[in-house]
């Protein structure tokens, strides 16, 4: 006897449910070994993702970059990187450099 469309639906939508819930229960069960194991062995998220800085971390060095570009009516100035400022963009920018 074959089921019909909306009896295999109804199946097709209790066996996703049920795999939801499978899935969540080995992830509890994979986090909380994690946390045992992290908690034994003193690890650090160096240790586990090398390579990886956390968010409290050392963040990358920016470096300021001087302006090589001044507008003489404003004296707003542009350093000639990202998108060109209104005041410069479309125009010739050797008037504007910084000396």
């Amino acid at each position: 006897m074959t089921a019909s469309y909306k009896e295999l639906l109804a199946q097709r939508e209790a066996l996703e449910q049920a795999i939801a819930q499978a899935r969540q229960s080995e992830i509890s069960s994979a986090v909380a070994k994690v946390r045992e194991l992290v908690a034994e062995f003193g690890l650090t998220v160096q240790d586990v993702f090398p390579g990886r800085t956390t968010k409290s971390g050392a963040a990358k060095t920016v470096s300021k970059v001087a302006a090589k570009y001044r507008d003489p009516a404003t004296g707003q100035t542009w350093t000639g990187r990202g998108k060109a400022p209104k005041w410069i963009d479309g125009k010739d920018r050797t008037p504007f450099v910084i000396a």
